[in-house]
Parts: C-alpha cells; structure tokens; sequence
C-alpha cells in the first residue's frame, strides 16, 4: 500500500469525485477498491452470453448529466459520451390505452397528454424553470437556499406525496400515473413525502438534461473519471479489500465510498460508542430483484411508440404502482410489480452483436427478500409486449443477496443505500453528514448529502470538508 496525502476507500462514482475533488488541489490521493474493476454502482459486464454487454446495477444517468461537479470535468476527454434516446421515458397502458411518453421538450410532452397539457406544463415545466436556481438546493446538503423564492415555489408542489400531487395536478390516468412511475424511483412508497419531490425533480432532468446513457455502458463513466483521476498524478489500487482503516497507511485523511454498516465495520474500532449507535440506527429500505436478458431481436412493444425510449415504466395505473411499492415497503411482494426496465441497445450498438439486444429491468422487493420475482416481471413486460419470452435468448438474475454480495453498501439489496425520507434526507447519515468524530476520517457514500443517484456530489463535498479541516484550503 502505497503512502498518499489522502485515502479513499471504495472506487464508486462518489469515491472518485472525492479523490478527484482532492488531487485537482495537488494532494497525492491513493483509492483502494476491494473489487477487480472499478465503478461501484456504474460497471458493466458480460452477464448472460458472450458479446452482450449489460450494467451491473445502474444505467441511466439524469443527475450524472445534471451534476454541477461533473460538468467541471473533461470527462469527454477520458472517453465518456453520452447517448439521448429519441424519448426520455415510456410509460404504456392497457386496452390501446397511448403510452405516455417524455421527450425532450416540455412542449412536446405536454401536447402528448391531452387533457393534461396545461397541467404539465405548469407543474414539471415550472420546475424546469426555476432548476438554475434551485439545482444546488437539490444537489447539495440542507442549507439555507441561495434563492428563497425559488425554493419556495419549488417547496409548495415538492413537498408532497407524488400520490397527491398526482390527483390534485392531474385529471387523466396517464399523466398521473406517468408521475407516480417517476416518483418510484425514490424507493419509497408514493404517498410518502418527498415522493413529489423525486417525481418532480426527475420529471423535470428530463428536459433540462435529458435521461442519458454512456455509450459503451455504466463503466464508461467510472472509466472516464478513473482516467482524469489518474492524469493528476493520483492512484487507483483494485482488489484490495480494506477490512480495518488501521491497516491502511499513513494519511492525513481517510473518506470513504461506504454505507453505515460497512462503514462501522472497518472504522468503528476508531469511532466512540455513540457515534456508532447513530450509524446504527440508520435505517435501510426496500431491496431489488434485477434480471438482465440477452434478447434475439427488439422487445416486440404492443404500443411502437415505446421503443422510442431507453427508460419504460411498466406498471399500468398510478393506484397499481402505489399498491407495488407499499407492498415492498410493509414486506411483501406484488404480483403486478412495478417494474423499472432500460433497453440500451437500441441506442448503442456496442451492447450486443448486430441485430440482438440487451435488456434489464429491476421491481422493488421487501429488504433481503428472498421470493424469486423473474415471473412477476416476466408477466409484467409480456402484458405490455406479447412474445417477449419467445425472443429471450439468456437471462441473469439478482436478488438482493446478490446484489449485496456484489456491493456490500447494498444491504439487504438496497440500491438507494438508505431511506430516503425527509428524516434521512437531512441527517444523512447522521447531522454531522460527511464528518465523523475522528478528525480526518470521512464518509462520502450515497448514504450522505444529498443522497442516492449518481451525481458525485457526496465525494465532492466530503473532500471540501477535508480540504478544509485538513488541509486548510
């Protein structure tokens, strides 16, 4: 193990806007990965036949677009690019019922909602609006906003459930049901807050950033930032697993890309009892059950209009997706699941051989459950797509626990790493945030400020609490 100014454990996309954050201050910034490749949440792998080419947890990447500290970086310089869909998102129905659909333009997407039009415009186009000036109130830790009246326009619909925000919005089932499918992405029930506020938030990525995918795969951006990483001088050190921080060499400051219990895992020898009662009180939510398929030819959409997106929501109505998701949240299973799917290939052809395609989908699962949900969501894709079995050439399934093997900030399956409550949303993991009571050891996980998705802004404000408790710069 090699001496460094800085350590950070764990390779994720948090873990390297933290080193990166660091070492563009001239420190020299050592990251140990306890996996062979880098990435975290955004690799890639052959998991089903040779050729194909699928993303182990994550694939699409609104917030990574949207990300204030990425958009510093000459992340296209190391090889990222992004891919636009011809349509955001798709979200089809039943009985010939029109898919609804986000493209790029408010305008665009509000005319297609008919009697909603006005609505959509209104609700998700007015926070397309105020986005510059509530973006760092959304990607950043709890502060006193920088424009209050922004904040507060944006507060009076986000500070909602998406439930009912959906019925006092909207007066069609496809627009609201179109919200309540974004809004589950929050791994909460929809008729919890802030649902609305991830419904709104995400809604309205879709405009201002789009909901892009990296062209050749998750990896790529991991990639991207290990590759700027390393053009300043710092290092990256995989397949070492850090069991104990003891154990790593001289630093003046240890962050780490690690969930609560991991964290108290290798650090809590460091740490003083209460501290670690608080990490421990950290609550967990809903887990996942993934499938990735190799396909023969494009999922055959009964509605054409659903190929033109690389993210579909299948779930029918906004009652059954709400039905789903407080299913998973109160421990059980659903048998209509809803149902998150991404089909990249039909936008990058380096993800399968000429004419086949990739495909995953993930429904949401009480914690560490072990029911197996490949015929739910099977069943869920057929209602929407007729012959999709027939066009299965391979498939790979995840539960929770192996999604927790593979990532062990995952616990019980948990891809959000963390309720994201308003509770957990402002003492994340706890009121100290980034900071613990061992000076110069940090966390910078999803599990801090401001939260899931894959945005690196917990590495970037991690390293600025070192920089400046540290380092003084």
């Amino acid at each position: 193990m090699a001496a460094a100014d800085a350590i950070v454990v764990g390779a994720g996309p948090n873990g390297l806007a933290a080193a990166i954050a660091l070492a563009r201050t001239g420190l020299h910034v050592v990251v140990y990965e306890a996996q062979d490749a880098i990435g975290g949440g955004c690799r890639s792998a052959s998991l089903t036949l040779p050729g194909f080419l699928h993303d182990v947890c994550s694939a699409v990447y609104p917030m990574g677009a949207a990300s204030p500290f990425f958009r510093e970086l000459p992340l296209a310089e190391h090889g990222l690019t992004w891919i636009q869909p011809l349509s955001m998102l798709a979200h089809p129905f039943d009985r010939g019922v029109p898919a609804a659909i986000i493209d790029r333009s408010v305008a665009q997407t509000a005319d297609g909602l008919g009697h909603d039009a006005d609505a959509y415009r209104r609700l998700v186009g007015g926070v397309v609006d105020l986005w510059p000036s509530i973006e760092r109130l959304v990607l950043g830790p709890a502060s006193l906003p920088r424009h209050p009246l922004s904040a507060a326009r944006f507060g009076v619909s986000a500070l909602q459930s998406a439930d009912r925000l959906a019925h006092r919005s909207f007066s069609t089932e496809r627009a609201r049901a179109l919200l309540g499918g974004i809004a589950a992405h929050g791994m909460l029930p929809i008729d919890k807050v802030p649902s609305g506020a991830i419904g709104l938030v995400l809604g309205a990525l879709a405009h201002t950033v789009g909901w892009p995918i990296p062209l050749g795969g998750a990896q790529r951006l991991a990639d991207s930032l290990a590759s700027y990483l390393r053009s300043l001088g710092s290092e990256i050190v995989t397949g070492t697993l850090v069991t104990a921080v003891e154990d790593l060499p001289p630093a003046k400051a240890i962050l780490c890309d690690l969930s609560p219990r991991p964290f108290d895992q290798i650090a809590g020898r460091q740490l003083p009892d209460w501290y670690r009662r608080k990490l421990a009180k950290y609550r967990y939510g809903m887990g996942a059950f993934k499938v990735d398929w190799a396909l023969d030819a494009p999922i055959p959409w009964r509605d054409p209009a659903v190929a033109r997106a690389a993210t579909v929501h299948l779930g029918g109505t906004l009652n059954e997706i709400s039905l789903s998701e407080r299913n998973a949240w109160e421990g059980r299973t659903s048998a209509l699941p809803f149902v998150l799917l991404v089909q990249p290939s039909l936008f990058d052809t380096t993800r399968a051989p000429a004419g086949k395609h990739t495909v995953w989908a993930y429904c949401h699962v009480p914690r560490a459950s072990t029911s197996d949900m490949l015929p739910a969501i099977e069943r869920q894709i057929e209602r929407f797509a007729p012959g999709f079995r027939d066009r299965v050439l391979a498939r790979h399934v995840m539960t929770p626990a192996d999604l927790e093997a593979n990532n062990p900030n995952l616990v019980g399956g948990d891809i959000g790493m963390g309720v994201s409550d308003l509770r957990q949303l402002v003492a994340r993991p706890t009121l100290r945030w980034y900071r613990t009571p061992k000076r110069g050891l940090y966390l910078c996980s999803a599990s801090t400020p401001p939260g899931v998705a894959v945005h690196g802004m917990c590495g970037y404000y991690a390293a600025q609490c070192a920089l400046h408790d540290v380092f003084a710069k």
